[in-house]
């Protein structure tokens, strides 16, 4: 799993090379490719829910496990500061680092959590709806 989330973040930050165009603070680009990456994970979630694409019960799991691997590396990223115009990250970070840590934790374990729950396409709703409650409760108050 550790290899996946490296070949995934590796493939993430490419993409957010181009989509983030204008970042010249290292370190907040690799905080947006982190970030990005767990965006493209639960798209392929998202898909599946929606039946656009086939649901693979090992996938989804697969890609839960992963959000988790990387969720847990957010506090690592962000415990020095960096700054960039383009960054979306609110420096308040800095401020309520414990309360960030916390939700980036909270995140990691319910990924893990649920993709022990997936077993047929009709958990799906209810993974991408406590995924998006706990996603939105870091960007509600640390993301511009």
């Amino acid at each position: 799993m550790k290899k996946l989330a490296t070949i995934l973040l590796i493939a993430a930050f490419g993409t957010v090379a181009l989509a983030h165009s204008g970042v010249k603070n290292g370190a907040v680009m690799k905080r947006m490719a982190l970030m990005t990456s767990i965006a493209e994970q639960m798209k392929v979630v998202g898909t599946m829910a929606k039946g656009q694409a086939t649901f693979d019960v090992e996938k989804a799991r697969a890609v839960l496990t992963d959000i988790s691997h990387v969720s847990a590396r957010i506090p690592q990223l962000f415990k020095i500061r960096a700054d960039d115009p383009k960054s979306e990250a609110l420096p308040k970070i800095c401020e309520q680092f414990d309360t960030f840590t916390a939700l980036a934790n909270d995140t990691a374990k319910l990924s893990a959590q649920l993709a022990t729950t997936v077993n047929s396409k009709a958990d799906l709703p209810t993974v991408l709806k406590q995924m998006g409650a706990s996603c939105k409760a870091c960007h509600a108050d640390f993301r511009q």
